[in-house]
């Protein structure tokens, strides 16, 4: 039984029928359909026309409502580009298939928004603030702009 892959069916059965194949591996098994919450960072996504345009960099999610918004995948010379929902067509447990063609998988916008960075500076680790933040629950984080 062949699963979607990189490579069809018809592609593997030619492959094999060759008495010598140098490519032994030939195509990639992206495993069962998952759900969403369930895919790890580092997956490969692929897009409709089978080429890998990059890893799972994260979920995007309201997992309090089950409402799966996208993918922020981490290209290989784009950068981070987001996904929506609508743009996948399938979750597997080792690839993300894509409803978009590897040349529009490279227009996908960027992230519109930053996560905020918290840094907690280590100077300040010993003074006489830092205890009193520590014995009255406060916190020595601090919000970068």
């Amino acid at each position: 039984m062949c699963g979607r892959s990189v490579r069809t069916c018809a592609d593997r059965e030619q492959s094999n029928a060759g008495a010598a194949d140098p490519d032994i591996v030939g195509a990639m098994d992206e495993g069962l359909p998952i759900a969403y919450q369930m895919l790890d960072r580092g997956v490969p996504v692929l897009a409709s026309d089978g080429e890998q345009v990059g890893t799972v960099s994260s979920v995007l999610a309201a997992p309090e409502e089950d409402i799966f918004h996208g993918l922020l995948i981490d290209t290989p010379h784009g950068g981070i580009r987001f996904a929506e929902a609508s743009a996948i067509a399938a979750i597997h447990e080792h690839g993300v298939d894509l409803r978009i063609t590897s040349a529009a998988a490279q227009g996908l916008p960027g992230p519109e928004h930053s996560a905020p960075v918290y840094d907690e500076d280590p100077a300040t680790q010993q003074t006489w603030r830092h205890w009193v933040h520590r014995i009255t629950g406060r916190s020595d984080w601090h919000h970068e702009r």
